[in-house]
């Protein structure tokens, strides 16, 4: 290809594809907003930044996410090779240290002779060969563009954000290590990978009803017309509202767990 393939967005897929393109010899113009602009998201200005989970999923190599990844690394991913290059403790999933593979990342194609990288923002389509890959932080302006180009007026969905736990605010006399079924990583020491707090039925009732009664946040005119959730990431106040059993067997299931008070199944846990 002699013309130059321009990229906006310099997320995981705008980078892989930044990647694929300049291996096999295209010169590639790659645009990232940040940090010239910032979104509500990201905390710092590396290429591939995690903000939401740094988990990739599983890497059984008889689940989907497993066998998509085998099927990544022969073809030459540089999102998932680098991610295992920094894998964290995590049973059978791939979750990754999001500060160096962002790094990493951000190093890798920087250096790439074919890939040029401007930090700015875009706000409106540019001619020849593009790819849009500005995921659902993109900007105004170029939703706008989006919106123009495809005739639909609305381009998202409301996603859920992973918190994360300070370990020091943790009991660990309730809590346990174990990966679901003792699939314990590579990476990991002795104790298990992860951190399991148990709930009993009460413990778990409760939790569920301090959910439904906690303050949360209106969604008002367009916006609750338009309400609609990612179902492989839904909020846990949308989950515990569609019935009491919801939770424990979706994200609180405590399949695969022994809690060693009791030395059973707990009814649920968070993991």
């Amino acid at each position: 290809m002699s013309e130059t393939v321009t990229i906006i967005g310099g997320g995981l897929a705008g980078t892989e594809a930044a990647w694929q393109l300049a291996e096999r010899g295209c010169q590639v113009t790659l645009y990232e907003m940040r940090p010239q602009r910032q979104t509500g998201a990201h905390v710092t200005d590396r290429l591939a930044e995690l903000v939401c989970s740094n988990s990739m999923g599983s890497t059984l190599p008889d689940r989907a996410l497993g066998i998509l990844k085998n099927e990544l690394l022969r073809m030459g991913s540089l999102v998932i090779r680098t991610a295992f290059k920094h894998a964290l403790p995590a049973g059978a999933a791939l979750a990754v240290s999001r500060e160096d593979f962002a790094e990493e990342i951000t190093g890798l194609i920087g250096g790439h002779p074919n890939i040029t990288v401007h930090r700015q923002e875009v706000t409106e389509i540019p001619a020849g060969p593009v790819i849009i890959a500005t995921g659902p932080l993109t900007s105004g302006a170029l939703t706008a563009q989006i919106q123009a180009l495809t005739g639909q007026q609305h381009l998202y969905f409301y996603d859920a954000m992973a918190p994360i736990v300070v370990a020091d605010t943790i009991d660990m006399t309730v809590a346990f290590r174990q990966s679901r079924y003792d699939r314990e990583s590579e990476l990991g020491g002795d104790e298990g990978d992860y951190i399991n707090c148990p709930l009993n039925k009460e413990e778990y009732a409760r939790f569920v009803q301090a959910v439904l009664d906690a303050p949360k946040t209106e969604l008002k005119g367009a916006d609750k017309e338009l309400e609609r959730y990612f179902e492989g990431c839904m909020p846990i106040e949308a989950l515990a509202a569609r019935g009491e059993k919801s939770l424990a067997f979706g994200p609180m299931r405590p399949v695969g767990l022994r809690d060693p008070r009791t030395g059973r199944r707990p009814w649920a846990a968070v993991q």
